[in-house]
């Protein structure tokens, strides 16, 4: 996949080109239809393959306090994206120049003039230029003149009347319903980020733990243990994984992410790691003392073997 972070940075045009224009904020199995159907018609046509995406949430230029949290770093999206198969990724930066283009200036500069578009595929509330002024019947006006059609893609529904969204996926990543988030995503829900030095309380208390950096790109699910799997370059492993507060010590940082690998003794530090969530055990519990903490971690382990067993 080829990748462009600015028009110009495009020489020429990229066309005879097909082209889905959208977020992509966790490249869910909404998105992956979107694009199945894509890499199909471009085949058929003989086009080349474009997803235009933002470096942002719209409303991170046009209203950042109702800015979503991304389902995951641009970074991420990116590498899902390659995953698809699309020949090229306009990766544009929602600035106050691309945020107050008319549509026909985005239809023209955008579609016609670097991508040589003849066919855009978007949803029925697809909005675009300024202020979201363009919709989907002013899209099929300014295709017919400037040499596009536009198709529409239904929405993916998984047997429900609430059509897959990026939004629906965080409220379930909220409840720490990280299984049902994976269907809709298509995969396990993961984070990633550096593994860096912690209290080292797991340790004393016979589980050690990988914590990861604040900084960690994805978004975390709400607090509690979950099994899962810490992967380590081309290497998984199995682990208990903790995201919270840790409400049974002081001092400890909200939206901590640790995770115990079972029967492996490894050093991680200053690694670069993902973590998935396959599935929530229980929520945070504020322990009495260490023991009955320690007990209760004996369970969470002995839980993550069998979820996790055959997997």
């Amino acid at each position: 996949m080829r990748t462009y972070f600015d028009l110009s940075e495009v020489q020429g045009d990229l066309g005879p080109s097909a082209v889905t224009i959208g977020k992509f904020d966790g490249v869910h199995a909404g998105h992956r239809a979107v694009i199945g159907e894509l890499l199909r018609v471009a085949e058929e046509k003989d086009l080349r393959s474009i997803v235009i995406t933002f470096d942002r949430h719209p409303l991170a230029q046009l209203d950042p306090a109702a800015r979503p949290h991304a389902l995951v770093s641009n970074a991420q999206r990116l590498e899902l994206l390659a995953g698809t198969g699309v020949d090229v990724t306009l990766f544009l930066s929602f600035d106050e120049a691309l945020a107050s283009m008319t549509p026909r200036e985005f239809a023209t500069r955008v579609l016609r003039d670097v991508c040589g578009t003849r066919v855009v595929m978007v949803g029925e509330d697809f909005r675009f230029g300024a202020k979201g002024e363009g919709d989907i019947h002013m899209l099929r006006a300014l295709g017919a003149e400037l040499g596009f059609e536009v198709d529409l893609i239904p929405e993916v529904r998984p047997g429900e009347a609430r059509k897959v969204s990026s939004s629906w996926i965080r409220e379930l990543l909220a409840d720490g319903d990280v299984e049902r988030a994976g269907e809709m995503l298509g995969r396990t829900p993961s984070v990633r980020g550096e593994v860096v030095h912690g209290a080292a309380r797991g340790r004393e208390l016979g589980y050690p733990t990988a914590n990861l950096s604040p900084e960690s790109e994805g978004l975390i699910p709400a607090d509690g243990v979950y099994a899962g799997w810490l992967t380590d370059g081309e290497k998984r492993y199995p682990a208990a994984i903790s995201v919270g507060s840790n409400p049974t010590f002081t001092g400890v940082p909200p939206k901590q992410v640790e995770a115990y690998v079972l029967d492996e003794e490894l050093d991680l530090y200053g690694h670069i790691v993902d973590i998935s969530f396959v599935a929530r055990i229980r929520g945070q519990v504020r322990f009495a003392g260490i023991e009955p903490l320690i007990a209760q971690m004996d369970d969470d382990v002995a839980g993550v073997r069998s979820i996790l067993a055959g997997r």
